[in-house]
């Protein structure tokens, strides 16, 4: 199930814009944990098992290779570990280092869960009338991968039936996926220049042009934007207050956790699970009313 996407436009992508800079420009260790946990939980929900455990597989090593790199090269820090290569491994770079790396994950799922929420026609809804023709740009940007993903397959299952693939040879196969891969390139740049075209035929960016669109405010979408936008007043509130501020270099800031601190976090962890949690809510729904019938 995917009860978040069923919101309107504006309210997912104000609510990714806000996570998204969140979890870039504040680099406060609470907050990057927070927002990992969010990113990976509702990225969960969205996608299968299968496909969300090899994503989870994938990713850990990028987590590990960006964690690693950053105390082989960066030697700040006034906490010396050990030296490698007469260079010296401080535990503040190592940190720094862990963080970072956490901090493109969570980037990395928030951005494959808003790809699935976000569709092309909510990003035109949105930009259509603002700026045309880059908003065209980026919905068939959102929409490639995807479509080149089933065309290599249709390509695929095409030279299987008339007889590829059918040798065990490592020089066979990796010419056959590059005769695939030219064949679909061709195909997604005539794809593309026939869009535009229709596109252009249809009258799109014109003035007075008229558009329809399936989405209309309700009460809930009004509920959820002024919840998002009054936990992001909240956040901003605190960044304000100095609360978020956190040093890597040259040694670390001591994190407090306090009970005056407590409900500080508590807002943090809330705006980031919050996907998680509507998502959480509607299956055990979903779950309730089956049992019933």
């Amino acid at each position: 199930m995917k009860s978040f996407a069923d919101y309107h436009p504006l309210v997912l992508f104000v609510y990714y814009l806000a996570v998204v800079s969140l979890t870039v420009f504040l680099l406060h260790p609470a907050i990057i944990i927070f927002s990992l946990l969010g990113a990976v939980v509702f990225f969960a929900f969205l996608v299968p098992v299968r496909p969300f455990s090899r994503d989870i597989v994938f990713y850990f090593f990028v987590f590990l290779l960006v964690a690693i790199t950053n105390p082989i090269f960066v030697h700040k820090g006034e906490t010396i570990l050990f030296f490698l290569n007469d260079n010296p491994v401080t535990f503040e770079a190592i940190v720094y280092g862990i963080v970072v790396a956490a901090m493109l994950v969570a980037v990395i799922f928030w951005s494959k869960a808003y790809s699935i929420l976000m569709t092309s026609d909510k990003f035109m809804y949105l930009f259509g009338k603002a700026i045309p023709k880059l908003s065209l740009v980026m919905s068939m940007a959102l929409r490639f991968i995807p479509e080149f993903k089933a065309q290599i397959k249709k390509v695929n299952r095409a030279q299987k039936s008339i007889g590829l693939y059918t040798s065990d040879s490592i020089t066979d196969r990796m010419l056959s996926s590059l005769r695939t891969f030219n064949s679909v390139l061709a195909w997604s740049f005539e794809h593309a220049i026939h869009q535009a075209d229709a596109m252009k035929a249809r009258g799109y960016g014109l003035k007075g042009r008229t558009n329809f669109f399936l989405f209309r405010w309700k009460r809930r979408d009004v509920t959820m934007f002024i919840s998002i936008s009054l936990l992001i007043v909240a956040i901003f509130w605190l960044i304000h207050r100095g609360v978020f501020a956190y040093n890597y270099y040259p040694a670390l800031t001591a994190v407090e956790w306090s009970l005056e601190q407590l409900p500080q976090f508590a807002i943090v962890f809330l705006f980031m699970i919050l996907p998680a949690l509507i998502e959480l809510k509607e299956n055990l729904l979903w779950i309730y009313l089956k049992s019933t019938i």
